[in-house]
């Protein structure tokens, strides 16, 4: 009789299936589909996805949504015992609120050569002279991540070339 998989609840691949359907919700609203959660003890504290149309706020990046969310759930800016799940790797100035908040660890998807911080373009999250530093985990769930923001783009791409005037 063969085994039945148990579901870890407290996996990455759990986590990052969470934060894909965050990053589902901003791609239905035709916003940059990435999604992120924060973790504590086992517990989605905070869970949002990117709104910068949305808000018309270039700083309403799914993670500075989630960490904004985690303070107020954990009642302080230290965020020292959770776990950020993000469907593609933090920009600069996500990296540098995640350094702030104090986050133990930092998860994510799909990596960002050009413009990551968590070690694609530069390593904020583990910079030497920066008072914090965070362990990383990449690639969970790394295909579905990536398909995700690809199909996005490239539905932005086609509607351009029809004329149309799709959200950046």
């Amino acid at each position: 009789m063969a085994e039945v998989p148990i579901i870890d609840l407290h996996s990455d691949d759990y986590f990052m299936g969470e934060a894909l359907r965050q990053a589902a919700k901003a791609y239905e609203r035709e916003e940059v589909p990435v999604g992120a959660v924060v973790v504590r003890a086992g517990r989605i504290i905070a869970r949002s996805f990117n709104q910068v149309e949305t808000l018309k706020d270039a700083t309403a990046h799914a993670e500075m949504l989630a960490l904004t969310q985690a303070e107020n759930a954990v009642g302080d800016w230290r965020l020292t015992d959770c776990t950020l799940y993000v469907t593609k790797e933090p920009c600069p100035m996500c990296a540098g609120a995640i350094v702030h908040t104090r986050l133990a660890r930092v998860v994510f998807g799909a990596g960002d050569p050009k413009g990551g911080a968590a070690g694609g373009a530069l390593n904020l999250l583990q910079f030497p002279t920066l008072n914090h530093r965070c362990e990383i985990a990449s690639g969970v769930r790394l295909e579905e991540c990536r398909e995700l923001l690809r199909g996005f783009f490239a539905e932005q791409r086609a509607a351009r070339r029809r004329g149309e005037n799709p959200a950046e």
